[in-house]
């Protein structure tokens, strides 16, 4: 808290909103929703909104918003779903998902409101007041009870234009990322062509012919044998292929002769066998191991001949909305989940270019991902520098 500027509540500083029950109050026959899933929870933005019928509103929808309104996402504080109601999006209606918080123009500047609802000392106190321990939250009263450091309005329009330009340059960083993240799907498709038209018309084959061990399901562990110990994969550590970061893997204690039969070598793939239809072959290869590691039971492991088959090409393969496709084909669903077997993953159809044309790709994607690690290493650091920033402005040290 500020050891410079006065602080008072937030919900001295801000405007009453409007609610209102759409299948009553409201004349057209559909409106615009914005619901916790609108938000990005990265980029604080609202990236998306629903237009839902009258008929079908859901219980929630009930406050009406305007430009400039910012809205704090009341449950799990800790994940901060905060963002300000774009002009596109005036006279939307909200979820009560979110405490809606409109500033008073005379009292309190929108930008400065929504750099406050960012920060560190507001998530901390709203994780520690909130209640519930499956589904943490808080209330908008506990929202609007929070103090905030309160400068004059010229103080508070300076400061947020200090943190706006700083903020920029962490949007255009992250804008850069995720187009270098894209490189490879667009390498793919360049070099080998879209896989469910074939243009080039590589051999179509079963991936069954390629793998030189496995398929093999992982080690299932209780609970209580986790801790310490070996590190295990889950499937919550690898998205797009990669594994995110081995050095944060969950450790349990598993036998010498467990670590034998479940380690995970290098280039060996991973796919993810037992999950809702979304998550169902996910899939990552296994690069730079630093240590014995072991791989949970709702996933299976492979590897290829790689005299016929590239790693990296091939989960750069497996990402395609054609094998998304296959999985959908030959899953088996039940309630709350879908699954996949060894033979199914056996019997999915891919292209074989020649092995050459695969290494290049393989070679070109590296490169690529090296240097997307070094600018996800250095978004990391503008990061600190970026919540250091909104410290100092908040403790009046700008």
């Amino acid at each position: 808290m500020s050891d410079t500027y006065p602080c008072t509540s937030i919900g001295n500083l801000i405007l009453p909103i409007s609610t209102c029950n759409p299948e009553m109050g409201i004349s057209e026959t559909d409106f615009r929703y914005i619901d916790l899933s609108s938000i990005n929870q990265l980029t604080k933005v609202i990236e998306f909104d629903r237009q839902v019928l009258i008929s079908e509103a859901p219980s929630r929808a009930r406050q009406i918003v305007t430009t400039g309104d910012v809205l704090v996402s009341t449950v799990r504080p800790n994940l901060n779903a905060v963002a300000v109601v774009p002009r596109n999006l005036d006279g939307a209606i909200a979820s009560t998902g979110f405490c809606v918080l409109r500033p008073n123009p005379e009292l309190l500047y929108n930008a400065y409101l929504f750099h406050w609802v960012r920060a560190e000392s507001f998530i901390s106190d709203m994780v520690r007041r909130a209640t519930g321990a499956s589904y943490p939250a808080v209330s908008d009263r506990i929202v609007k009870e929070s103090a905030i450091p309160w400068p004059s309005l010229e103080e508070q329009k300076r400061l947020a234009a200090i943190l706006d330009k700083a903020d920029h340059l962490l949007s255009k960083r992250r804008a850069a990322i995720q187009l270098l993240e894209s490189f490879t799907q667009h390498l793919f498709l360049d070099m080998f062509g879209d896989p469910s038209i074939n243009p080039k018309k590589w051999p179509r084959t079963l991936l069954g012919e390629f793998i030189k061990s496995g398929p093999q399901n992982g080690l299932y562990k209780p609970a209580e044998a986790y801790g310490e110990g070996t590190p295990i994969l889950r499937i919550d550590a690898f998205y797009d292929g990669e594994v995110t970061d081995y050095f944060t893997l969950k450790r349990l204690r598993v036998t010498p002769e467990e670590i034998t039969l479940y380690r995970l070598n290098e280039n060996d793939v991973v796919v993810n066998r037992v999950n809702s239809m979304e998550y169902l072959g996910k899939s990552a290869l296994i690069t730079n191991v630093h240590e014995d590691t072991v791989f949970e039971s709702n996933m299976m492991r492979f590897s290829v001949d790689r005299q016929a088959m590239d790693p990296q090409y091939l989960i750069a393969f497996l990402q395609t909305s054609y094998i998304k496709a296959q999985i959908l084909q030959r899953s088996k669903n039940a309630v709350n989940q879908s699954s996949i077997n060894q033979e199914d993953v056996k019997s999915f159809t891919i292209l074989q270019p020649p092995l050459h044309l695969q290494k290049t790709f393989a070679e070109r994607a590296l490169k690529a991902k090296r240097y997307v690690r070094m600018q996800m290493q250095a978004l990391r650091q503008y990061d600190s520098l970026f919540k250091s920033l909104q410290s100092r402005a908040f403790q009046g040290a700008l």
